[in-house]
């Protein structure tokens, strides 16, 4: 069976993100690199499917990978953010999907805590020029995006609140808003995230930090 991809377009950057399997998203300058990028990574997304205990199959070539939705990017797909939410996603979640999909970031999240931890005292390689956060600044970095998203789901979110914390909120706010129940405390965001589109975010979010701290680590 094809793997659903969407892919987020501007004049220099394509993102390529799966649909069904959230974390696994690549970017490159076009299209067909981007869908190259996104299978070359299958391997590495192979064992948050594993992790999740879902079973996952990689297609041999880009034509295992369906493309279902093209979408203009804006100028966070430029800077490097899957930014635009599929119209796939707006789509109403079962009690089945929702676990799916919550094991899934739950991997992902594991993955990038896994990451941090193993290079805990090392100092990253910089990046070309000399950029790029070390580990500590990248925990309170995934920390407050995090915090980000859960605002976005319609939840109030306190300066205070722990990694653990965001976490176990951020499941229960997809849960509640999948099954079409009140946020128990809410906040006046405008247009809250479908959760879909919310817990592909922050997958790709951790794993995009993961991968950099595996590949960065000496």
């Amino acid at each position: 069976m094809a793997i659903r991809v969407v892919l987020e377009t501007t004049a220099k950057r394509t993102f390529a993100s799966a649909l069904d399997w959230p974390g696994w998203a690549r970017s490159a300058k076009t299209e067909d690199e981007a869908l190259e990028a996104l299978l070359a990574y299958g391997p590495r997304y192979a064992p948050i499917a594993k992790r999740a205990h879902v079973a996952f199959t990689l297609p041999k070539t880009v034509r295992g990978l369906d493309v279902t939705e093209r979408l203009p990017g804006s100028g966070g797909t430029e800077f490097g953010v899957p930014g635009v939410a599929a119209a796939a996603e707006s789509a109403d979640l079962t009690t089945r999907e929702t676990n799916r999909l919550l094991a899934l970031l739950d991997a992902a999240w594991a993955t990038f805590d896994r990451a941090a931890t193993g290079a805990k005292g090392t100092s990253l390689r910089l990046g070309p020029r000399g950029g790029g956060r070390q580990v500590p600044k990248m925990i309170d970095h995934v920390r407050e995006a995090e915090a980000a998203y859960l605002h976005q789901l319609g939840w109030k979110v306190p300066g205070t609140a722990s990694m653990d914390e965001l976490r176990e909120w951020f499941a229960e706010a997809v849960r509640l808003r999948a099954a079409g129940e009140p946020i128990p405390v809410p906040n006046k965001v405008r247009h809250p995230w479908d959760p879909r589109y919310a817990v592909r975010r922050s997958a790709w979010h951790a794993l995009d930090h993961a991968w950099e701290i595996e590949d960065r680590t000496p």
